[in-house]
């Protein structure tokens, strides 16, 4: 298969009700996919960009410019979505060690998803490149304005310190093949805020869960998760799986799917105080490539999804190998990345093999904490993963290889905790 760059490729239409709503949903549904990483890009495009969001914009390589336009984004879209691991004055106390020591000291791109938005039909997968992914790293331009060497084989979190957001987008565009037009990035005090502000995200911890580096302790159950317990859910490496990056990445997708239908429930898309509160937030805490600064940009961007089923919207995980160097780490897969970027490029509805069982199980009922729980406020219609598909569809999802692990956002599942100790 040639890797050269890939066109991006390309759903249906849910119920449509008022036109108030289908704004609501607009926001909602683009704010799934960017919130995962704690970057809620799109939410905001019904409201003036701040002075502050727009100075901080990142230029890229591959970044596109849009013409104005009130309809969707013509073609498709990839959009990278980074997390920062910096450290803030405002929250080193609860981060303790992990920001008082000075070799800890610096910023690494913790958590880096690609967003791709296919083109008609419109579907989203977002790909997770776990941070312990040894990959050529080609040259940056760092803070001082110089050029970087290029490096055969490094760990891929270390691109946003060695040359900021654009070098971490010219790094996994290496990597995937795919041209990466637009970016964000957030920090983990600007995840908190977000998730703060729609009222946290509930998630399912199977067996319990217990984390001392984190703190994590949470019995069996659903929880809802907001501000610093949210994030510690996101970043826990040794609550679940083999304590390894790649148990957190599947970890993370639990919190995705079910943020995914609480976006599109009616305690987030129908208050419009939430929403406005959520776009504030964002404005305040994402550095988006300069183009993302564009409000038409965002609308296009938005009316792109606002269709898409959530049984349409996939998170997989980069497919990876043990790197034969080092134990700790791990290489592409290129051979099931490959199916991946030729299922994309070509616009097949995709269907992820399976889970990691270290780390996620099927939603199953389970012993849930009163305190703790919310009741079910999504709408079966949109989350039902057996619903009839959506006219216009290609037929025959294409099955995916193993390695590809994954999730719709349609599929309700639990974290494989470890146990709860307390």
């Amino acid at each position: 298969m040639t890797r050269s760059r890939r066109p991006v490729a390309g759903h249906g239409q849910l119920r449509r009700p008022s036109a108030w709503s289908q704004l609501m949903k607009m926001l909602g549904i683009t704010a799934i996919v960017v919130l995962v990483s704690g970057v809620a890009v799109a939410s905001y495009v019904a409201y003036d960009l701040g002075t502050t969001f727009s100075a901080n914009a990142v230029a890229l390589d591959g970044e596109k410019s849009v013409p104005p336009d009130i309809g969707a984004i013509k073609g498709g879209v990839n959009m990278l979505l980074v997390g920062s691991d910096a450290c803030e004055p405002e929250f080193s106390a609860e981060f303790g060690d992990r920001c008082s020591d000075p070799e800890n000291a610096g910023e690494r791109n913790d958590t880096n998803l690609l967003l791709h938005i296919s083109d008609s039909p419109r579907r989203v997968t977002v790909i997770t490149f776990p941070r312990d992914l040894m990959v050529p790293i080609p040259s940056c331009t760092d803070a001082q304005g110089n050029a970087t060497s290029e490096m055969s084989k490094q760990p891929i979190n270390i691109t946003l310190e060695t040359g900021g957001l654009n070098c971490v987008a010219r790094t996994i565009s290496k990597v995937s093949g795919l041209d990466i037009q637009f970016a964000a990035k957030v920090t983990w005090g600007g995840v908190m805020k977000i998730t703060d502000a729609i009222g946290g995200v509930d998630v399912c911890i199977a067996n319990g869960m217990s984390d001392p580096d984190t703190g994590l302790e949470l019995p069996a159950g659903t929880h809802t998760l907001q501000g610093y317990w949210a994030l510690q859910f996101l970043r826990t490496r040794h609550g679940v799986g083999d304590g390894s990056d790649l148990g957190r990445g599947s970890n993370q997708q639990v919190y995705m799917s079910s943020l995914a239908r609480k976006m599109v429930s009616n305690e987030v898309l129908g208050n419009p105080g939430t929403l406005l509160k959520l776009a504030n937030t964002v404005m305040s805490n994402v550095t988006p490539s300069t183009t993302l600064t564009s409000p038409t940009l965002l609308v296009q961007i938005a009316l792109a999804m606002k269709d898409v089923p959530l049984d349409q919207i996939n998170f997989v995980n980069y497919p990876v190998l043990q790197d034969p160097d080092n134990p700790n780490k791990v290489v592409p897969d290129t051979d099931s990345a490959d199916q991946l970027w030729a299922a994309l490029a070509a616009n097949q509805a995709i269907q992820v093999a399976g889970q990691r069982d270290d780390a996620v199980v099927s939603a199953t009922p389970a012993p849930t904490d009163p305190a703790t729980t919310d009741p079910a406020t999504t709408d079966p219609a949109t989350t039902d993963p057996s619903a009839a598909p959506t006219p216009g569809a290609t037929a025959g999802p294409v099955q995916l290889p193993k390695n590809v692990s994954g999730q719709s956002a349609a599929q309700q599942t639990c974290s494989n905790g470890n146990g709860f100790s307390g």
